[in-house]
Parts: structure tokens; C-alpha cells; sequence
């Protein structure tokens, strides 16, 4: 159903090297520049039929983060949803919610992280067994 999602940062350089440190757990081999027409700045992320992009806000006003907006990034077990919380707080995220694990829901058992990237864009590691 989606394409891709695109988040700000106020440091592209700083932003793209953790998102490679942290992607790179899922399978996702480092970024691809790209300068738009305006000159400003972006980095994609493609992996599984999936795009995550970072750019410099065009309007160049700050980048801000959204509320009640939360980026999940699909994970192959629940050690790796643990290990993209670990290897994203090692790298300057900050933890956020309930640790790492297991999650009961309505749609079923889930494991689950959720932290913080670098502008305070909320990140969550997903597992659906």
C-alpha cells in the first residue's frame, strides 16, 4: 500500500549514518544520495519493496517531528526487533515506551521496540510471528 515515507532532519550527514547503522540490521544496504531540483539534500533507503527517505525540509524551515506519527520498520524475529532498539540507542536514539518484547493484542502477539532517532521522529521494530 505505501510507497515510501519521507521524515526531515536537521542534519542530513548525522541522519543518514545512523539510519545506516540501524537498517543495516534489517537487510538494508546503505543509502543513495539524491539532490532535488532545490538543492536540497536526501538520502533513500530501499529494502524489500519498501522506501525510507531523509531530507533536508525544503521550505527551509527546522524539521520537526509529528505527533502521533510512528515509522515501523518490519523485522525477521524478535531478536532483531531487539537488536534495531539496542544497535539505534547505541547510535544516539533515545528508548521510549515499554522495553523491547513481546506485546498481546487484538490483532494477535507481537514483538515490539519503540525509540527516538536523532530529530525525535518515533521509530518502531515490529514482529508478527
Amino acid at each position: 500500500m505505501l510507497n515510501h515515507v519521507m521524515i526531515g532532519t536537521n542534519d542530513i550527514d548525522k541522519a543518514k549514518a545512523f539510519y545506516e547503522k540501524i537498517l543495516a540490521v534489517v537487510g538494508c544496504k546503505g543509502g543513495m544520495d539524491n539532490t532535488a531540483n532545490s538543492g536540497h539534500r536526501r538520502v533513500f533507503f530501499a529494502h524489500g519493496g519498501s522506501m525510507l527517505a531523509i531530507t533536508q525540509p525544503i521550505n527551509d524551515e527546522p524539521a520537526t517531528t509529528a505527533n502521533g506519527m510512528t515509522i515501523g520498520i518490519a523485522c525477521d524475529s524478535p531478536e532483531q526487533v531487539k537488536e534495531l532498539h539496542d544497535v539505534a540507542v547505541a547510535n544516539g536514539a533515545t528508548s521510549i515506551e515499554n522495553p523491547p518484547g513481546k506485546r498481546e493484542a487484538s490483532m494477535g502477539t507481537m514483538y515490539l521496540s519503540y525509540f527516538r532517532d536523532l530529530d525525535g521522529h518515533k521509530i518502531c521494530g515490529l514482529h508478527r510471528p
